[in-house]
């Protein structure tokens, strides 16, 4: 009884550390920022005789309007060419690359040949299917087969990668890999479906991964 208890305890505080985690995560980078900008402009007001403490609430608008336009420039930098050359002098730091691609698996709406797609494959057991990623529509060295992995649970920080005949894969549309982690998280608790939210459906209304590439393909034309 303890140790049900005990495990109970320990696996329902993972689920709250990882679902507060992206929370934590943004907001202290956010706050991180926000000190730097107000830093910033308090050095460079002071050189005109602007005193925050008399007018804080003023302060606070001006701070917040110029971290704002700041975060502007930063996402239209992004979108510029000027982004592709800084990309390549960062690509030179050792392990920049590998900790870039490990940070954008975790971005669920990418698109184009690496967006993440939740699928189910052929089950391992005698019957059924498993629920996994595909993080990479690449064909794998095997021809035909394409690279999915199963992810452990309740902590999805490990898991199997298979290599999958495209016949026994089939995309499960609405699905997201936020979805996914949470499917992970609840043990099973939660089905799926509850999650995306969708009805069950049968296998035969699912679109089969060899189909998914070639409507992408037609639309890359």
């Amino acid at each position: 009884m303890k140790n049900t208890l005990l495990r109970h305890f320990t696996q329902t505080a993972l689920q709250g550390l990882f679902g507060l985690l992206p929370l934590v995560i943004v907001t202290v980078v956010v706050l991180w920022l926000y000190g730097k900008v107000a830093k910033l402009a308090e050095w460079v007001l002071g050189l005109v005789g602007f005193e925050p403490q008399s007018h804080l609430f003023l302060w606070f608008l001006l701070v917040l309007v110029v971290f704002f336009v700041i975060l502007y420039i930063i996402g239209h930098f992004m979108r510029t060419r000027l982004a592709d050359y800084a990309e390549k002098l960062l690509g030179k730091i050792p392990g920049y690359k590998t900790v870039k691609d490990l940070v954008g698996i975790f971005n669920s709406s990418k698109k184009g040949e690496n967006q993440v797609l939740v699928v189910a494959i052929r089950g391992f057991a005698t019957e059924g299917y498993n629920i996994g990623l595909m993080y990479s529509q690449k064909e794998s060295i095997i021809q035909d087969h394409y690279t999915v992995t199963l992810s452990m649970s309740p902590i999805p920080n490990g898991g199997y990668m298979f290599e999958v005949h495209r016949d026994n894969i089939y995309i499960i549309e609405k699905a997201t890999f936020d979805d996914n982690l949470q499917y992970l998280l609840s043990m099973g608790v939660k089905s799926l479906a509850e999650i995306v939210p969708s009805t069950p459906k049968p296998l035969e209304a699912l679109i089969p991964l060899g189909r998914w590439l070639e409507s992408q393909e037609a639309g890359t034309d």
